[in-house]
């Protein structure tokens, strides 16, 4: 148990106070307001009515603590308290109030006796930051959007949630019902990885699953919000005029944002992290279900926070992690696997094919897409992989998950660079994937290969290109294609024309490697040029998985 000496009893000293009482451990006060004294000691409270500064004082108490708060509002006061309790205790932390009015030698002072000083016109300073500075007039500008839907608000993740877009959806439903509105969590697609599932279960999340062909369905609506994703009709199925009131985000955009509020802030691991903001701004006292989506969205987002963390990450969590539930994250994280996945897995381990020290895997015909992701996660553990893909046809389309470790190459720009003229792809550094649509090639049936060779020509051999082309390390050794005709296929499917993996048109990925890095070192997503920037391959901004996998955002 933590035991703690506070010496002095001003204001600051008497919040703190509020906060510790009830924790468990010991607790004495020195001070000598008698009138503080009294109210202390009627809440059970050891208190000695006495100097803090008198050192016959604090050397007779029978008390060793662990930490020393010095709390008195004159800053003499604290200095000479503060250089006692150094000498007296020096094993102790020591937290100093510098008192109000504190000179420049006083605080000097007192850092060189202090764990921590807590400067009072530094706090103040910093407050009034927040409230005028960017980040609060961006709080009233999303607090004057609200109130100004007129009354039902459809908050939209991108397609296959993962759970950081859920969980953000939901928070800022929150917002939403404080200012007045009538809240809808929506998304298209699936939710059809285990953790998921169980994440909108065992948290008892009330999501609607919107149906594209249901012309009606968007009706009842009077105003949109997207999170985890910025732009209506991408990696969203609504239509792509639908007039936005609200984007946060944290992915980088690739073309300008419209909406009535947008919040596009690359620079934190996950949305989740932005939404925690909100809330602490706006003074909401976060619910066990929210604080519990939200911390698991910061953890599924950041790779268990491995990947593009920042400090702000850690704060959220830390804010977080006083009310999540803990037993419903171990539920959450150890699901049932189906019996589909453990299929697909085994079939990606034995279809498997090394170049280097990267495997692609086809699994041909699936139900569940999910099992991609979590079939090229478990071939990375195989020794001397350090590059993964599996792929696999669901109606008519070809799904592609990507999973990386190391710095030696970024999955994000080599699926753009192998598939984004045929399809859609995108990503982050060490997790990618793309879809390709079929198209003609699925209705041929006078072909002299079976339509699994056919994919296995366009997706492995495309994979390895731009994979060869952004590090030699990774194959080894030169690899060559054999097999794959690029022309023919651009002229059975209708899907675009592409060369010998380059793109018509446009310069060849090894061209320039650096052209899609941010100068922060995230992972950019804004090609290297104009005419790829206003391509459609852009169609999925962040797929971060290209599907409805826990790593999607």
């Amino acid at each position: 148990m933590l035991s703690r000496l506070v010496l002095g009893l001003g204001p600051t000293a008497r919040t703190l106070l509020d906060q510790v009482s009830d924790d468990a451990g010991d607790l004495v006060v020195v001070t000598d307001d008698e009138h503080r004294a009294e109210t202390l000691r009627a809440s059970g409270i050891d208190v000695h009515e006495a100097d803090p500064t008198d050192r016959s004082v604090l050397s007779a108490l029978e008390f060793e603590p662990e930490s020393v708060v010095v709390a008195d509002e004159d800053p003499a006061r604290n200095t000479a308290a503060a250089t006692l309790a150094a000498d007296l205790f020096p094993d102790t932390f020591r937290l100093v109030y510098a008192g109000t009015g504190a000179t420049a030698d006083q605080r000097e002072r007192q850092e060189a006796v202090a764990d921590r000083v807590v400067d009072p016109d530094a706090v103040v300073t910093e407050r009034l930051q927040q409230i005028v500075g960017d980040e609060g007039t961006r709080a009233r500008k999303l607090q004057q959007v609200l109130r100004d839907v007129d009354d039902h608000l459809a908050v939209v993740t991108h397609d296959n949630p993962d759970p950081d877009a859920i969980a953000s959806a939901v928070a800022l439903g929150e917002l939403a019902e404080r200012a007045g509105c009538e809240v809808t969590i929506c998304y298209y697609g699936e939710i059809s990885h285990q953790e998921n599932r169980a994440f909108v279960n065992v948290l008892e999340f009330d999501l609607t699953n919107l149906d594209p062909a249901d012309q009606d369905a968007l009706e009842p609506f009077d105003g949109f919000a997207l999170v985890d994703h910025s732009r209506p009709g991408v990696n969203d199925q609504l239509p792509e005029e639908t007039p936005i009131d609200i984007v946060i985000d944290h992915h980088p955009p690739r073309v300008p944002v419209e909406a009535r509020f947008v919040d596009l802030r690359s620079g934190v691991g996950a949305t989740s992290t932005l939404l925690v903001d909100y809330l602490r701004r706006f003074g909401v006292d976060i619910s066990g279900p929210i604080a519990t989506g939200l911390l698991f969205g910061i953890q599924v987002d950041t790779k268990e926070f491995r990947r593009e963390v920042v400090a702000k990450d850690f704060e959220a969590a830390a804010h977080l992690v006083t009310d999540a539930d803990m037993e419903a994250l171990q539920r959450i994280e150890n699901p049932s696997v189906s019996a589909e996945t453990l299929s697909v897995i085994g079939r990606a381990i034995t279809n498997r094919q090394r170049e280097g020290s990267v495997l692609s895997s086809g699994v041909g015909v699936i139900g569940d897409r999910d099992a991609l992701a979590q079939a090229a996660d478990r071939l990375l553990n195989l020794e001397g992989v350090q590059a993964t893909m599996v792929y696999g046809v669901i109606d008519g389309v070809i799904y592609v998950s990507a999973r990386a470790r190391g710095a030696d190459i970024d999955l994000g720009e080599a699926l753009r660079d192998a598939f984004g003229q045929i399809g859609s792809a995108g990503g982050h550094a060490d997790m990618a994937g793309a879809q390709i649509e079929l198209g003609l090639l699925e209705t041929v049936d006078d072909r002299e290969e079976s339509l699994e060779a056919v994919v296995e020509s366009i997706v492995s051999d495309r994979f390895l290109d731009a994979v060869q082309s952004r590090s030699n390390r990774l194959l080894g050794r030169m690899y060559g294609r054999a097999g794959y005709d690029g022309e023919a296929f651009a002229e059975a499917t209708g899907l675009g024309r592409t060369i010998d993996g380059d793109r018509d048109g446009s310069e060849s990925a090894t061209d320039d490697p650096d052209a899609t890095s941010d100068d922060d070192g995230t992972d950019a997503t804004v090609d290297s040029t104009a005419e790829e920037a206003a391509d459609d391959s852009d169609a999925t901004e962040e797929l971060a998985d290209a599907e409805p996998d826990r790593d999607a955002g």
